[in-house]
């Protein structure tokens, strides 16, 4: 994949989290009952951000878990012939609470819709939210984010890639031309 160009770099991923940390403190007036639930692999690491962030302006630690959608995905066999579930995990009872899922980027909604079901298929929380740090468009499903760090109006030619230090060392958002294998990858 060709990088375009940068669209966000480390400073910029960081105060769009920040907004969005106030966004949700202010949307459910404060964060009494909130938990946050990253979708594998990205969004676990942002989900860590917002909850630190969150700390640091409220002084209230917010439960942190994380979702493998790939068993629920409705498009497996187009990404792949043998799918891997690493597993979830949710060190609290999301029964009655907030939870808000956090992903890196919304494309077409699928792997939104997949993480809905997989926190539906551990409990039944009071409400779902949904926080990205980038938004492309193109959407197939009827979902739309709660809480968005950046939209971005992409090709389907093109592809974002979000870097976080967490997993690839550096933190960064750029657009990609978009390969033939990519556009197998799992959605972004």
């Amino acid at each position: 994949m060709e990088i375009k160009t940068q669209i966000m770099d480390a400073a910029q991923m960081s105060r769009s989290l920040t907004r969005i940390t106030h966004e949700i403190i202010e949307k459910n007036r404060g964060l009494e009952d909130i938990c946050l639930v990253g979708i594998k692999s990205r969004g676990i690491p942002l989900a860590w951000r917002l909850a630190e962030t969150a700390y640091r302006f409220e002084g209230v630690q917010i439960p942190v878990g994380y979702v493998d959608v790939s068993l629920y995905r409705d498009d497996l066999s187009e990404i792949t012939d043998v799918p891997e579930a690493a597993g979830s995990q949710f060190p609290f009872d999301i029964t009655g609470k907030t939870v808000i899922l956090v992903d890196d980027v919304i494309f077409t909604g699928r792997t939104a819709r997949a993480g809905i079901e997989a926190v539906f298929a551990v409990g039944r929380p009071k409400r779902l939210q949904l926080a990205e740090l980038v938004d492309r468009g193109h959407r197939e499903l009827p979902i739309k984010p709660d809480y968005v760090g950046k939209n971005v109006p992409t090709s389907h030619e093109e592809h974002i890639r979000v870097q976080v230090t967490e997993v690839d060392g550096v933190d960064g958002v750029f657009i990609c031309k978009n390969s033939e294998s990519a556009e197998l990858s799992a959605e972004e």
